[in-house]
């Protein structure tokens, strides 16, 4: 790699770094923490939340493979990772609640 495309991938990648710092992922960004809300609501948001996420990485691929130039590749992987972190960690949620219903289900009454 010459020392030019070296230069200008550093350079679009601090770019991308200082997007990601000026606007990070909140999976549950929807949620308005002054008002009480119910569990199944705050559930149902957070599953909408990864699902725009997962969406929108979506769109962002199928943009970059027709050859959109407002669509970097560096963009489409951000996207697709922060989409695949959300649904991990939804994943993992669900697998707590799922134990914690076979605890307490197991309790002797």
């Amino acid at each position: 790699m010459n020392n030019i495309n070296m230069n200008k991938a550093l350079m679009e990648m601090q770019q991308l770094a200082a997007k990601t710092q000026l606007n990070p992922v909140q999976t549950m960004d929807k949620i308005d923490s002054s008002s009480p809300q119910d569990f199944t609501q705050m559930l149902q948001t957070a599953i909408s939340n990864v699902n725009e996420a997962q969406k929108h990485a979506g769109v962002l691929k199928k943009s970059f493979e027709v050859g959109d130039p407002s669509v970097d590749l560096p963009q489409v992987m951000l996207a697709s990772q922060k989409a695949g972190v959300a649904f991990e960690a939804m994943i993992q949620v669900r697998n707590k609640l799922l134990q914690a219903y076979k605890d307490v289900m197991s309790m002797p009454v």
